[in-house]
């Protein structure tokens, strides 16, 4: 029964010493929670205190550099927006001086057109105004198909539009001829534009350009031509250049000068 009595009361002991022991940290740390929360919050009004000033020296420089970049901002939108009226403005003016010389070269294109009609106006009426004699040697002339020497051809139509005028043409020639009166009265077209001369004789007619300085056609022989150089064939008619014939010489032309023939008397019965 000791025994056991003294084991109850050693047993009781620890579990006091246990107790004091747990009790201990807890009213330690009880005790350590007020002076630590001073602790605290003196270091957060230390740290507050020494933030200010030195948050206004910094906040000032901040705010400046601030402004400053919205001046140079706002001056760079200005120029910005200048650049882009003057731009707009110049591309209007150059928009507007276009259209005016568009409108000056239609104006003139229409003058020039309306100039080069009155011009081919003119030429018609000039070329209708041909005279009397003109038009009697547009009659003469041998139109159709003409062959030439060395299997060359010309075509010569006449212009129904306006009579008197022809269209001559030929490989690599077109020449729109009128009628010119000669000295001579050969048969003359003339185009004096492109200088190319239309000569018609009885036997042949020819083409010539005098810009060129060289005959395009020769030896040309419509059907009356050609009729026409075959009778001379048969019958030439006497050149320039063939000498006169002789003359009978009289019995008169063949004496001296100063000689007097004595005709005999007659004899009567």
């Amino acid at each position: 029964m000791l025994f056991t009595s003294l084991n109850v009361t050693h047993t009781a002991r620890l579990a006091a010493l246990l107790l004091a022991a747990s009790t201990v940290p807890s009213l330690a740390q009880s005790s350590a929670d007020p002076a630590k929360k001073t602790a605290t919050a003196a270091a957060k009004a230390s740290d507050k205190a020494a933030a200010k000033p030195v948050a206004q020296p910094i906040a000032k420089p901040l705010a400046k550099n601030t402004e400053k970049a919205t001046e140079k901002a706002t001056e760079k939108a200005t120029e910005k927006a200048v650049a882009r009226s003057a731009a707009k403005k110049d591309a209007a003016e150059q928009a507007s001086a276009k259209a005016a010389a568009k409108s000056t070269a239609a104006s003139s294109r229409t003058n020039l057109k309306s100039e080069a009609v009155n011009v081919a106006a003119g030429i018609s009426a000039a070329e209708a105004a041909l005279t009397p004699a003109e038009l009697a040697i547009a009659e003469k002339i041998h139109v159709g198909t003409i062959p030439c020497e060395l299997g060359a051809s010309v075509t010569l139509v006449a212009d129904a539009k306006t009579p008197g005028f022809f269209t001559l043409q030929g490989k690599d020639f077109r020449y729109r001829m009128s009628p010119v009166s000669t000295s001579t009265g050969a048969v003359r077209l003339e185009d004096p534009k492109a200088g190319a001369v239309w000569i018609q004789l009885g036997n042949k007619s020819m083409l010539m350009n005098q810009k060129l300085g060289r005959r395009l056609a020769d030896e040309c022989m419509s059907p009356q031509q050609l009729a026409l150089a075959e009778t001379l064939k048969k019958n030439p008619q006497a050149s320039l250049f063939d000498p006169l014939p002789k003359k009978p010489i009289l019995e008169e032309e063949a004496k001296p000068p100063g000689v007097i023939t004595v005709f005999p008397a007659p004899v009567t019965n």
